[in-house]
């Protein structure tokens, strides 16, 4: 991407640097104002949740809408199994991370992520954002718990990496998550800014082993945590750290996919600093792209950032055309045709996985 990608020629607002955002919206159907925003700033992508969510027929065609405006976008959804999930009660209700972690197997985190991906690819979701690679290591945390693996780094590893391995070989971009570890918090960051007050080397042994196996597997997305670790970066959360999304993720982990914030309207950041300036740090800190799940204004609010961050040089053209080609190459990567998205396919797909929970279940209780 040159240089020149940014210029003025389309005017004060370039439509490209939508190419930093996803947004979440709220409704069961696809409005003029939403398509309208996507195709004017070029969004890059949307974000699913329970409230867009009906049944199988009617999210399939609201996702077909959304891929007919925009043929490029990537759909992702925070579908982990467990207690985060965002379909509806025909579709699988898989299980949360821990049961399988408990079990120990690869071969039925492999079934389970490989049915996973064709759930989803029916309806259109290309990406989901999962899976949690955060150590449970703190038995107060309110937010982790049986979301992650285990409280075993070596099991989340292992289990981890066969789930981003399969998910993404099925057609559906994984996303790690939250970048360097979320697990050893006291605090829930949609509410508060947590922190994790422990030593390098308790990060290097325990919260980065299961995402120095991620990125070995090929993981094509990376989600930072709105938490701090005072023993990685004094000053910032992660996800506006360039010592640790630049210097860490980047240079020692050697990550080279697409690195997503967390969502920019969680109180961890959202209480500190305006939309405009989380922006403008994010991207400063190495992200690709920005989340905001909800508020339109705040959306908006997010782009005016960056094109004020862009004028006045806080962010490069440079920088921002290299964001701008990684989340170009996982759109293309993970690709799905409009066409191929219909509600007979979608209706057909949704619970196919069903048996496969029964079995996991079962022998977890054995």
């Amino acid at each position: 991407m040159s240089l020149g990608a940014f210029a003025s020629t389309s005017g004060p607002r370039p439509p490209q640097l939508g190419e930093l955002l996803v947004v979440g919206f709220e409704g069961l159907e696809a409005d003029a104002s939403l398509l309208d925003f996507l195709a004017r700033e070029s969004i890059s992508g949307v974000i699913l949740f329970r409230r867009n969510v009906r049944d199988a027929a009617q999210v399939a065609r609201l996702v077909r809408r959304l891929r007919e405006a925009a043929p490029r976008l990537l759909v992702g959804i925070d579908e982990e199994g467990g207690k985060v999930r965002r379909l509806s009660a025909d579709f699988t209700t898989f299980p949360s991370m821990d049961l399988l972690g408990r079990i120990g197997s690869e071969e039925l985190v492999r079934e389970l992520a490989r049915a996973m991906a064709v759930e989803l690819r029916a309806i259109g979701v290309n990406w989901d954002y999962a899976p949690v690679l955060d150590v449970h290591s703190n038995a107060a945390n309110p937010i982790i718990g049986t979301r992650a693996f285990s409280s075993d780094p070596a099991v989340v590893a292992r289990l981890g990496a066969a789930f981003i391995e399969t998910l993404q070989a099925a057609g559906v971009a994984a996303c790690g998550k939250h970048f360097p570890g979320h697990g050893d918090t006291s605090l829930d960051s949609h509410l508060a800014l947590p922190a994790v007050e422990v030593a390098r080397e308790v990060l290097e042994a325990r919260e980065l082993v299961p995402f120095r196996a991620a990125v070995r597997a090929g993981l094509a997305s990376m989600m930072t945590a709105h938490v701090r670790y005072p023993s990685l970066d004094a000053e910032r959360t992660a996800t506006l750290s360039p010592t640790i999304l630049g210097g860490l993720l980047r240079g020692e982990l050697g990550f080279g996919g697409v690195v997503v914030t967390d969502d920019l309207e969680m109180r961890a950041v959202a209480d500190h600093a305006t939309p405009e300036a989380l922006a403008v740090a994010s991207l400063q800190a190495g992200a690709d792209v920005l989340l905001a799940c909800k508020s339109r204004e705040v959306q908006e609010r997010v782009l005016a950032g960056v094109r004020a961050g862009l004028a006045a040089g806080a962010v490069s053209e440079e920088r921002l055309a290299e964001s701008v080609a990684r989340v170009r190459a996982l759109a293309e990567r993970f690709a799905i045709d409009p066409a191929a998205v219909d509600e007979p396919s979608a209706v057909a797909a949704a619970g196919l996985a069903r048996p496969l929970v029964e079995r996991i279940e079962t022998l977890a209780r054995a």
